[in-house]
């Protein structure tokens, strides 16, 4: 028995050096999988939200209704390079730019509201 206990004592240290080559790889995968995770969980919707964003000021035209991102709720009355011109009120008018437009309402919402 002591032979044996002699033999697998010897043979655990190059056991052991060969496992730390592995456990680096082993880093490496793993953070090359984070990446890959935090690209599809993040990074992706993120650019699919700018993409539809900016198609939809892109499509904006006088008369569509919209909300801007601070909360003012008006009609297109002119449209600018970078600025668009909205109603807001019977006779008020305020001059905001085109990537502050949050949302376009359905037609005829402002009416009913």
């Amino acid at each position: 028995m002591n032979a044996f206990m002699i033999a697998a004592a010897q043979a655990a240290p190059a056991a052991g050096q060969g496992g730390q080559a592995g456990g680096g790889m082993g880093f490496l995968l793993m953070m090359v999988a984070l990446f890959v995770l935090m690209y599809f969980m993040m990074i992706r919707p993120q650019m699919k939200r700018q993409k539809e964003h900016r198609a939809m000021v892109a499509a904006l035209a006088k008369g569509d209704e919209i909300i801007t991102n601070g909360g003012l709720a008006g009609r297109i009355e002119e449209l600018g390079e970078s600025f668009l011109t909205v109603e807001v009120a019977q006779g008020v008018k305020v001059m905001v730019q085109r990537g502050a437009i949050s949302q376009v309402l359905p037609k005829g919402t402002l009416k009913n509201a």
